[in-house]
């Protein structure tokens, strides 16, 4: 029995239910029986944030009480007695489910390093608490009673407890490593202390974008969206909120005042943006043609395309800055209703039997995690890298390699939701952010990009997928609370 949705979603999928035969386009035939990939890219968390003490819970009343399933495996995450003999000045600590409201974190390039301290990783609250937060407050960590809804998507499907962040540092960074593998280019060499020795090492606006504002940068390498395209495989990139709500005499965009262009990476290049935010010029091209969208789509382009049956088989979907769990702009409440949401609606579409839902975010946003990454990208640059202090900085970097890309950076979590996914899992495989990446090119045979771009060295996620086994059934939550409605 399948749940009844009071959202939006509910029309849509009721619409694409509706679809005897749906529309496809296709280009390369999958290596996999996964045809469709829809990645949810959130926002500012880290692993520990989210899933220091699964799958142990407090539960005290009034709170949605977790229960893990028999034989659940355990996590590399924090144990008592890591809590209590914790190095930081401020042990890790819980947060309850009404302390939804957060500050908002530091998680700049530098910064984050100096919160690792050569491995000793105990200046968090000295290194990346935010600027007038509570002294400390960058150690507490939500758990089943919270973010409800993710901890019982790991019950069901399959999880990460070793998946970090392709380098240390922000928002813009994280976004442009998700589909390039990349924060290095060649058109500038220092911008403002947002550009080192021509890498990206803090926000900074894009350049092909007529809302991009000032301070921008034009990236010069490739990314996945030019192998899909050359390909012939349908894909997209679907932000709530990048339809423009009008247009300037001379054509150029008047935007949503919500819209973030660190919120769409693909407008960082002059090859996959849409300057101008102009909507597909009719619904059945959506992801299948550049049109006029040149694969730039607002959220409401994705569900249109799925009722129409032309879902893409590479689509990335960003929520409105109120939804994605971003500390100060969003709740890990709000984050649970719209991700709740999404994912019963995806469920319910006829595309979910060779679908793969791959969650998680762009950085951590200064938040605590236990784990010291390894260091796979070493830089020495001294006016920004400090992670081994002034002498060692990020350690020696290979003859002629980009410099100011030090990672990998924090542990982030990381969950995938499939009918082929292994169910109750945990996978412990070295990942970042870039797997994901790999797993698109490896999928429709992309080949990789090149320029020293991280998918070269990017871990597999291959064994959360079980291609042989049952099928693991759809999952359906309440968005408010994460508990489950049914189950097949």
């Amino acid at each position: 029995m399948k749940p009844k949705h009071t959202s939006h979603f509910g029309m849509v999928t009721a619409l694409a239910a509706t679809l005897a035969s749906p529309l496809v386009i296709r280009g390369a035939d999958p290596a996999t029986p996964i045809q469709h990939v829809v990645v949810i890219f959130d926002e500012n968390n880290s692993f520990d944030h989210y899933f220091a003490t699964y799958p142990n819970a407090t539960n005290p009343p009034g709170e949605p009480q977790f229960t893990p399933l028999p034989n659940t495996p355990t996590v590399n995450g924090l144990t008592p007695s890591l809590i209590a003999n914790n190095p930081n000045s401020t042990k890790p600590f819980r947060l309850d489910r009404g302390q939804e409201a957060l500050c908002d974190n530091d998680n700049h390039y530098t910064d984050e390093q100096n919160a690792y301290h050569a491995g000793l990783l105990d200046k968090f609250p000295e290194s990346t608490n935010g600027t007038g937060c509570p002294a400390g407050s960058n150690m507490g960590y939500y758990d089943g009673n919270t973010v409800t809804a993710l901890w019982n998507y790991a019950q069901r499907f399959a999880m990460s407890d070793n998946f970090f962040d392709t380098e240390f540092g922000t928002t813009v960074m994280g976004h442009l490593n998700l589909i390039s593998g990349q924060t290095h280019q060649t058109s500038v060499s220092s911008s403002a202390g947002k550009v080192a020795n021509g890498s990206v090492i803090a926000n900074i606006n894009a350049g092909f974008d007529d809302c991009g504002g000032t301070g921008t940068i034009k990236m010069t390498s490739k990314n996945v969206g030019d192998l899909l395209t050359q390909a012939g495989v349908t894909w997209g990139w679907f932000y709530d909120s990048f339809a423009r709500i009008g247009s300037n005499a001379d054509g150029t965009a008047i935007c949503n005042p919500a819209y973030n262009s660190h919120y769409d990476p693909f407008m960082y290049y002059g090859s996959t943006s849409n300057p101008h935010h102009l909507p597909p010029s009719s619904v059945d091209v959506i992801g299948q043609a550049a049109d006029q969208a040149n694969y730039q789509y607002d959220l409401t382009d994705f569900w249109n395309a799925a009722v129409y049956g032309t879902l893409p088989a590479v689509s990335f979907l960003k929520f409105s800055s109120a939804n994605t769990g971003h500390p100060s702009d969003s709740t890990a409440l709000a984050e649970q209703r719209y991700l709740v949401d999404t994912i019963n609606a995806l469920e319910q579409l006829p595309q979910w039997q060779s679908m793969a839902i791959l969650i998680t975010y762009d950085d951590s946003d200064g938040w605590y995690d236990h784990v010291m990454p390894p260091i796979v990208s070493q830089s020495n640059d001294s006016a920004n890298d400090s992670l081994l202090g002034a002498s060692a900085l990020c350690g020696t970097p290979a003859p002629n390699a980009y410099l100011d890309r030090c990672g990998y950076g924090t542990r982030l979590p990381f969950l995938l939701i499939s009918p082929f996914s292994k169910q109750n899992f945990v996978d412990s495989t070295l990942t970042d952010l870039t797997s994901i990446l790999r797993f698109i090119e490896d999928n429709w045979n992309l080949g990789r990009l090149g320029d020293q771009s991280f998918d070269a060295i990017a871990g597999s996620i291959m064994n959360m997928f079980n291609f042989k086994g049952p099928l693991a059934p759809p999952v359906f939550l309440d968005p408010a609370t994460g508990l489950l409605v049914s189950q097949p």
